[in-house]
């Protein structure tokens, strides 16, 4: 049996599986990543990994759903409505993309590894919707005297779109955080700042 802390705690001792398998999988992939390289990683044996999580997919699954929960409620946690617009807007960028860079191995692992097999794409989709339905808040909340047809819900999935692919780039170390915050900041407050019938009359 592989080394390691004898007699943990279970709910310890699964913590500690489920970040072996997310350094693992954000290094290697899902397809390409060994139960047999995750309980070394973990230092216990393959037994005992099996003995917790019965197959590769069923820990994979586990740790989707830990690392969505942890990002969502991370950034939810941070995000304050009774901001004003801009406040509330640059502290939930910059709240989403420090946490990206300080879990990347788990932002690969949820928008990279997982939505390359369809098994997880159920999972993926679920999570998405969460993000959007948070972002959807926040623009109702920074929006003021929006037009009564505008259609946040859209707006919302595409700036998530954006977003996601805008950290996709800070995980691997392609984007500055900092950098990366002002493009966003300035995407999303085009979205939050919907045309009022003044703006309108002064276009037309």
């Amino acid at each position: 049996m592989a080394g390691g802390t004898k007699r943990l705690p279970r709910a310890v001792r699964e913590q500690q599986m489920l970040d072996a398998a997310v350094q693992m999988f954000s290094v290697n992939g899902y397809h390409e990543t060994s139960m047999d390289a995750i309980a070394a990683q973990a230092e216990i044996s393959k037994p005992m990994l099996y003995l917790y999580y019965g197959s590769k997919e069923e820990l994979f699954g586990a740790c989707l759903d830990r690392e969505l929960t942890r990002f969502v409620d991370s950034v939810r946690a941070d995000i304050d409505f009774t901001q004003s617009p801009k406040d509330l807007l640059r502290n939930a960028v910059l709240s989403f993309l420090n946490y990206i860079d300080r879990n990347r191995a788990s932002w690969i692992v949820l928008y990279s590894q997982a939505t390359s097999s369809q098994a997880f794409a159920h999972t993926v989709r679920e999570g998405r919707e969460r993000i959007i339905d948070l972002v959807g808040r926040l623009l109702r909340a920074g929006t003021r005297n929006p037009e009564p047809d505008t259609d946040f819900d859209m707006m919302a999935v595409a700036l998530v779109g954006a977003g996601e692919a805008i950290a996709t780039r800070v995980s691997t170390g392609d984007a500055d955080v900092n950098e990366a915050a002002e493009l966003m900041i300035n995407l999303f407050w085009r979205g939050l700042r919907a045309a009022t019938p003044a703006d309108k009359a002064a276009a037309g």
